[in-house]
């Protein structure tokens, strides 16, 4: 689609706003068990956050019948991501971080699972999609099944590929038509708001301090202490309230072109390389430091902001476009 179409407004806006999240996430994790305003914000945000932008990525995933696809995928995914990995591992070798270089591609770095799990999502949907929305109904189930295998984990990001797999399939099942009939209906906006402002009130009054591993879908239930079949019913509970957020969401989001839209086009550079700068602010700022700064709301935003901007700037992407986005040759032949 055109870049200056009103649907393409609509979600660069809110790809630049979920990439923001993201930024700000990540820049008040170490913070967030010191500070209750933080620590509602960052399990509001890790509720729908990434889930909204899994379904966003699964809505524009409907040509992955088109001739070479599944190429383009290994080019723009799969490639990036083994890159990124060793880049990584660099980094954490040179930091002090770890004692011992190893690029493990089978172990996704810290927010890296999303590109090796976007690989796959995009895989199964050609056995998923032929299955319409029984299709969502199965993956809803596998989902669910696979907090019960106690070997779940980081590795190929099996557990995170499996539980956030139906939002990108939600994402690919709806069309324009019903998706514009869901957030443009007079209630929605209204419906939506009150949804967010009930969940957030509910995870500042009543969310488990120990309950963040929920919202990670990086390992089993028997790995965060509900090893009964109640365990099953929680994620489906949390898909329900996760859906019902990012519907909220979405119902927030202005079709209007800003200054700032544009970014939404980058969010890949900025996913990648924020990385770099968090994990180091975090590393340079002595303890004391951070704790300082916590109660700080304004500061935080201010500089997750900034990291945003900047990182999604055309500068940033016009230098280092070579290793996000590379130029390779694939043949369009597929076995």
């Amino acid at each position: 689609m055109a870049s200056t179409s009103k649907r393409n407004k609509y979600f660069d806006n809110a790809k630049f706003i979920l990439i923001f999240l993201v930024v700000f996430g990540h820049m008040i994790s170490p913070l967030k068990n010191s500070d209750g305003i933080l620590f509602t914000l960052y399990t509001f945000i890790y509720l729908f956050h990434m889930p909204a932008f899994i379904l966003i990525s699964g809505y524009f995933a409907k040509g992955y019948r088109k001739k070479g696809n599944f190429l383009k995928s290994i080019k723009k995914i799969l490639v990036p991501y083994i890159l990124f990995q060793v880049l990584y591992s660099v980094y954490y070798y040179l930091s002090g971080q770890e004692s011992s270089f190893h690029a493990n591609v089978l172990e996704p770095h810290w927010s890296l699972w999303f590109l090796l799990s976007l690989f796959f999502w995009n895989s199964l949907l050609y056995l998923f999609a032929r299955l319409k929305w029984f299709g969502v109904i199965l993956a809803v189930a596998v989902g669910i099944a696979v907090g019960y295998i106690d070997s779940i984990g980081s590795f190929l990001s099996l557990s995170r590929t499996f539980v956030f797999f139906p939002y990108f399939l939600i994402g690919f099942m709806i069309n324009s038509h019903q998706l514009k009939r869901m957030i443009q209906n007079k209630f929605s906006f209204s419906f939506g708001l009150i949804v967010m402002v009930a969940t957030i009130t509910f995870f500042r009054l009543g969310f488990p301090n120990d309950a963040i591993h929920w919202l990670l879908g990086d390992r089993s239930y028997a790995a965060m202490g509900a090893e009964q079949i109640i365990g099953g019913w929680y994620r489906c509970l949390q898909y329900i309230g996760t859906l019902l957020v990012i519907f909220g969401f979405l119902t927030c989001i202005p079709t209007i072109h800003f200054k700032l839209t544009k970014i939404g086009e980058r969010t890949l550079y900025i996913y990648l390389f924020h990385g770099f700068i968090i994990i180091s602010l975090h590393n340079l700022l002595p303890s004391k430091s951070l704790l300082t700064i916590s109660d700080n709301y304004f500061l935080l935003i201010g500089i997750s902001f900034v990291i945003t901007v900047f990182l999604g700037s055309y500068l940033v992407k016009r230098f280092t476009k070579p290793i996000v986005e590379p130029r390779i040759t694939v043949s369009h032949r597929e076995g």
